[in-house]
């Protein structure tokens, strides 16, 4: 059998991994979209490196949008196979991929007004809602540590990895000419003592790892210091300056973590009194989805319910889904916090949001997970001084700040921990996906350090033999 790498290879976004078997049987593990590449974005996500016709199944570690935002595409373009995921991966995906459809229509109408003006040509959308909905029809819903047989060679299960509610790790067994080959894919990876999820659970022994690396050389804070931080961001923009923090965050996994925080803060007594808005009708939707799966949540957060039924709430707390009230935001003086969805600020209100905000030295534009070098959120963070916002330039004078511990991905540490389940002598080949190029080369060395002979790196396409 080969595999190739068609996405998250020596970058971050468009998880996409393709393993073919000698009797032409092809496996897609996750059919992410490619984001914050500049320029470059849409020209990948129109070509997938492959005939989505002929792939058979898909195996989908979790919903956020670098894994399974193609997924509406690669149906529209042939493929008819089944998608498994665990439960609460299909419900999300079911308003993630609907959202995503949603996104870039609207994102090409307001692109094209300007475009249409200057006689450029008009952009059209990856997708439509239709093929969002079709797509879903595929869908199949697999449990936890349960064996599935999907061909009389091919058998896999799922097991938690605690990212976002319902990710999991892929873990493949494949039989050609009396052999078995044991594969794992490790999707994202969260982090051991997460605020809310549980943590990664053990697997059993693989012959080939693939290995996320998004923070394959950072370490992470504490999540304690992290809430301290949220508490006196908002207290010196909002009660000192009279200001506003936007807080560009992904709707599944990272916005309920800041209300959970943000919820935590109160019960101290301890919470700024201002006025908190979640701007982003997918946030919400997201929200719902998270609190209908409290089996994912850790025995902290189960205790917590005992007492307070809705973690993800608090007082002067507003969930926004109208435009007109999400526009009336940028007209209002008030000192406010407004967490909107993307992450990246690569697309969505909060980009609208940052676009009205960031030219004023009083606000605060807060980031709270990783970005892609050349999104919106990755310039932000490099401290760019000027940035281009829908085609115009903006003047950077609203304070930057981050928070890297808030982060649904495992560190270093935390990514040695999920792999220590294996003995590394029976592992052939681990390969670092899911990371950018100089990120890998230093964990690279991290894994050799820890017993594993053969790693490699892949590059987008490339293709690997697996004996």
């Amino acid at each position: 059998m080969r595999i190739n790498f068609h996405g998250a290879a020596r970058n971050v976004t468009g998880s996409k991994h393709l393993i073919t078997l000698e009797n032409g049987t092809q496996i897609l593990l996750d059919c992410g979209m490619y984001q914050g590449m500049g320029e470059d974005t849409d020209k990948l996500n129109e070509h997938f490196g492959f005939n989505p016709a002929e792939v058979n199944y898909l195996i989908l570690s979790h919903a956020h949008i670098d894994h399974s935002g193609l997924i509406p595409r690669l149906v529209a373009q042939g493929f008819k196979g089944e998608v498994f995921c665990t439960a609460a991966t299909m419900d999300l995906a079911r308003i993630l991929l609907m959202d995503s459809a949603n996104i870039q229509q609207k994102d090409c109408e307001f692109s094209n007004k300007r475009r249409e003006r200057k006689g450029m040509p008009l952009l059209k959308p990856l997708y439509t809602e239709d093929d969002a909905i079709e797509c879903l029809r595929q869908f199949r819903i697999v449990k936890y540590n349960t064996v599935h047989q999907i061909s009389d060679d091919i058998q896999f299960l799922l097991t938690d990895v605690g990212h976002i509610i319902g990710s999991s790790a892929v873990h493949l067994s494949i039989t050609e000419n009396g052999k078995t080959t044991r594969i794992t894919y490790s999707g994202d990876v969260g982090r051991y003592g997460d605020l809310i999820l549980k943590s990664p659970e053990n697997f059993p022994q693989s012959d080939y790892i693939f290995l996320e690396s998004t923070y394959g050389d950072s370490l992470h804070d504490d999540a304690e210091p992290a809430e301290e931080l949220l508490k006196e961001i908002i207290h010196q923009t909002c009660i000192l300056r009279g200001g506003k923090v936007i807080i560009p965050a992904f709707s599944v996994g990272r916005t309920q973590e800041i209300l959970y925080s943000l919820n935590h803060l109160e019960e101290r007594g301890v919470l700024p009194d201002v006025r908190y808005y979640v701007d982003s009708p997918l946030s919400i939707k997201a929200t719902d989805v998270v609190r209908s799966h409290p089996e994912n949540f850790n025995k902290h957060v189960q205790d917590v319910m005992l007492h307070d039924d809705d973690p993800f709430s608090f007082k002067n707390l507003t969930f926004i889904q109208d435009v007109s009230e999400s526009k009336a935001l940028n007209t209002q003086h008030d000192p406010c916090v407004i967490i909107s969805a993307s992450g990246m600020a690569e697309a969505g209100r909060v980009k609208h949001h940052i676009r009205n905000n960031i030219g004023d030295e009083k606000n605060t534009i807060l980031m709270v997970g990783y970005c892609e070098p050349n999104s919106l959120g990755g310039r932000l963070m490099a401290g760019y001084t000027t940035v281009s916002i829908y085609g115009e330039e903006y003047n950077v004078k609203a304070e930057v700040r981050s928070i890297r511990s808030m982060s649904a991905h495992g560190d270093y540490d935390d990514l040695l921990q999920f792999i220590s389940c294996q003995d590394p002598s029976k592992v052939k080949k681990l390969f670092i996906i899911h990371g950018e190029y100089d990120v890998q080369q230093n964990f690279k060395e991290k894994i050799i350090a820890k017993g594993y002979a053969s790693v490699e790196i892949p590059e987008v396409h490339q293709e690997y033999i697996l004996d």
